[in-house]
């Protein structure tokens, strides 16, 4: 198949080119109006595939409900979304619940499904400390140790490849270290971490930061933090929700500045109400919460935020538009950034020949005009 438009993200800059490809990958990227093309998308954005490295659900489904169909559901319809690649996250819950949670993912994994592609799992605590613990049920926040994780991997397949956890809490970074070791990326979020601390976790193993601004401590001149670690530590990765309620434009441009185009990744922290109608309430880790017409979550007896129900493409439109943020900066913050810090930037995150046929289009409001997972038509 080919597709073409005078709008192509190639080469980090947008051409005039046309897209083959087949079995899945790219085969070719011609000259515009080279070849007979399949499908002409006119001027409107052709850009790489989204890949979501931190989202909880939607649809009514949560990652922690262990619900295969509900997982099926969500990789079907999350490609509206323009996502070809997340990680189901989970959150801190007692051993059995989660146990449960990363084997069904695992079990969907190898069974098969339609859509998205799991790309493995993001495991949200229980490691986490309890003043930054946010929506975390802190009942259910323990210690980390080598044994316990060992069960969780085990029933996951080996399928966890994020953990995010307050490395702090970590004696001797003994639980960092193993992790680092054994090809887990190690997250520093939901932490009361120093920029000291921080500095050291990552000097020990720890490759990237959690929702930055959020659930950590923050930056000031003299006490610089967590928030100020995920600033002056430029070649480590940073997670960011960029529905400008998490974190304001002026917050989101001041962080893409400092970081560069390389190591910011775009998350929605999406939870299982996105999807529903406004005022829909639910359970989250064993807590009520409920959906705001500005598409945040908020627990109903404490108020605070709880994530989100942002839409990948939107929150570049909010990047580029309201943040003011560098077109290149945005896009490779939802592409080949993530790409990158699960080490799968070989064959995702960019429109390459030889890569996965994962492509989206986009029209000039941001839009999912349609998704290619693996060259299928997905909307």
């Amino acid at each position: 198949m080919i597709i073409q438009s005078k709008r192509v993200w190639v080469c980090g800059q947008f051409l005039e080119a046309q897209i083959e490809f087949e079995d899945g990958k790219i085969t070719r990227i011609y000259n515009y109006g080279e070849k007979e093309v399949d499908k002409d998308y006119g001027d409107m954005r052709i850009v790489p595939g989204f890949i979501d490295v931190h989202t909880h659900g939607a649809y009514g489904f949560d990652t922690n409900d262990a619900n295969e169909e509900g997982l099926r559901n969500w990789t079907k319809n999350i490609v509206k979304d323009g996502i070809c690649g997340f990680l189901p996250t989970t959150i801190t819950q007692t051993e059995e619940v989660l146990t449960k949670a990363v084997a069904n993912v695992a079990k969907v994994k190898e069974e098969g499904y339609e859509g998205a592609e799991i790309l493995g799992i993001h495991f949200e605590g229980p490691y986490l400390d309890m003043v930054y613990k946010g929506a975390q049920p802190e009942e259910c926040i323990v210690k980390g140790t080598i044994e316990q994780f060992e069960r969780f991997q085990k029933a996951a397949h080996g399928n966890i490849k994020i953990i995010t956890m307050a490395t702090e809490t970590d004696d001797d970074f003994k639980l960092v270290r193993y992790l680092a070791e054994h090809g887990v990326i190690v997250s520093i979020g939901h932490s009361a971490a120093t920029y000291e601390e921080a500095s050291m976790a990552v000097a020990n193993g720890a490759k990237s930061m959690t929702h930055v601004y959020n659930g950590m401590t923050p930056y000031n001149h003299r006490k610089n933090g967590l928030v100020g670690a995920a600033f002056r530590l430029r070649d480590t990765f940073g997670e960011i929700i960029c529905d400008g309620n998490h974190s304001t434009p002026a917050a989101l441009n001041n962080y893409f500045m400092v970081k560069g185009r390389d190591y910011a990744v775009m998350i929605t922290d999406s939870l299982m109400v996105k999807g529903l109608l406004v005022g829909t309430r639910v359970l989250f880790g064993g807590q009520e919460i409920e959906l705001f017409p500005d598409g945040s979550a908020h627990l109903v007896e404490a108020g605070n935020l709880a994530g989100s129900t942002l839409r990948v493409n939107k929150g570049l439109q909010v990047l580029v538009e309201k943040a003011l943020v560098p077109w290149d900066y945005a896009i490779n913050s939802c592409t080949i950034n993530p790409a990158r810090l699960l080490g799968i930037d070989d064959r995702m995150g960019k429109l390459v020949a030889g890569y996965d046929a994962d492509i989206v289009v986009l029209d000039d409001d941001y839009e999912v005009v349609q998704t290619y997972t693996k060259g299928i038509a997905r909307l």
